[in-house]
């Protein structure tokens, strides 16, 4: 396969413009103002390209949510708030190439008919966002960016906007929250951002590597993103892999590939010798996966669904027969009750008493009825909250005790972790 995104990882300056334009990088300009900004939609809609930073939504239909003529400016936003554990895909591109995120920027952009654009990006990426501030430079030197880009007549500004490292602001609204100068707290939908975004206007939020996705769609055209894949699981997907591999790092394949192959070929298999026992495919907010179920799964949005997880924001954490499950999704909860909001009661309290009854149960001073009690907390937590945090921890919750409930039931059995001798103790 011929890569998309990363095609230019590994060339010596691949940040800079010089680099990025001898590999065809701005390409796509030249056919891009050729059309009109409703063509350049349906373009990206028939591609089939869907959004990369979790829920998988197709992108070009998310552009065309946008109303016309409101008389308001429309921005685009994009989503580098990268937080969600096991995830580090979006920090490649910004570190490998940023300037096929601001190619991408202005193919969006305009299709939108939007003239600014804010790219929210996380408060501890500052090698990142110096690179991508280097970038905007050079494109806005070379009459990339500004006014009448390359004589086409259209306008635009890309602006960098630091977060201050809450998990919670890479759901959009709370992003667009924080980006007006306020706390990051979800807001309640509708109205949804595509009418009533940033500062009150019509507003469409995009993950980077939907956008870097693209111009390679524009300049080849959507029947040959579309031809890549599966069904309508379309084009390539870059997963950050991590955990117990030989080979952790971040790989572009097509949707579709088998995760089998995907763990040998690309990662190397598992680490020292040992056996797979888990798999949390997309980030550490999916349902976890036995390995029996990860080697049968093909790594695509409907493949995972039918198993019984979701592709996410392909955040691979790979575990192996070593791991104890109770303590990984006790250091889970922690996590998910440290970043709440707070402001559902459901997920402020619920992530407070999951994280509890993890620790007593991890310290070995569980009971056989806390299983079913952290069950009963995450049905109580999933879908009941202005946004998907709760969920984000009641999916692990459910699925870890529901796939490992043996293992849970010996470390509560023993009154210490089974994976560590009496010494744990």
């Amino acid at each position: 396969m011929e890569p998309i995104l990363t095609k230019n990882w590994g060339k010596p300056n691949s940040r800079k413009l010089v680099t990025y334009v001898e590999s065809g990088g701005y390409g796509s300009l030249k056919k891009l103002f050729q059309m009109s900004p409703a063509q350049v939609i349906d373009e990206v809609k028939a591609s089939g390209l869907r959004g990369r930073g979790g829920a998988g939504f197709p992108a070009g239909v998310k552009w065309g949510f946008v109303p016309k003529n409101t008389g308001k400016p429309v921005y685009l936003v994009v989503n580098a708030d990268e937080s969600e554990p096991g995830t580090f895909k979006d920090r490649a591109i910004f570190e490998n190439d940023p300037h096929m995120l601001i190619e991408g920027i202005i193919c969006a952009c305009y299709a939108l008919s939007s003239h600014v654009c804010y790219v929210y990006i996380r408060g501890e990426f500052f090698l990142q966002w110096e690179i991508f501030e280097a970038a905007l430079q050079e494109a806005r030197s070379n009459g990339l960016l500004g006014t009448n880009i390359k004589g086409s007549g259209f306008d635009l500004e890309i602006h960098t906007h630091r977060g201050a490292g809450a998990y919670i602001c890479g759901e959009e609204t709370a992003l667009l929250e924080s980006l007006e100068g306020k706390r990051g707290l979800p807001r309640i939908k509708p109205p949804f951002p595509a009418v009533k975004g940033a500062f009150g206007c019509p507003t469409t939020v995009n993950n980077v590597e939907t956008i870097a996705s693209v111009p390679w769609i524009i300049e080849h055209g959507a029947k040959a993103y579309a031809a890549i894949g599966v069904g309508k699981s379309t084009g390539t997907k870059l997963w950050s892999v991590c955990g117990h591999v030989n080979r952790p790092g971040v790989y572009e394949i097509p949707l579709g590939f088998p995760f089998r192959t995907f763990l040998q070929e690309y990662c190397g298999g598992v680490w020292k010798g040992r056996k797979l026992k888990a798999v949390i495919v997309g980030g550490s907010s999916v349902p976890v996966l036995t390995a029996n179920e990860a080697m049968q799964v093909n790594l695509d949005y409907e493949s995972l669904q039918a198993a019984g997880t979701l592709l996410g924001s392909g955040g691979m954490i790979v575990l192996d027969e070593t791991t104890c499950m109770v303590a990984a999704l006790d250091n889970l909860s922690d996590f998910y009750h440290h970043e709440s909001c707070g402001q559902c009661t459901p997920c402020r309290e619920g992530t407070g008493w999951v994280e509890k009854i993890m620790n007593r149960v991890d310290q070995g001073h569980g009971l056989t009825e806390d299983l079913g009690l952290l069950l009963d907390l995450a049905d109580n937590m999933q879908g009941r909250t202005i946004c998907t945090f709760a969920d984000a921890l009641a999916m692990p919750v459910r699925s870890f005790v529901q796939r490992f409930r043996s293992e849970f039931e010996e470390h509560i059995k023993l009154g210490r972790c089974p994976f560590a001798g009496p010494e744990w103790m």
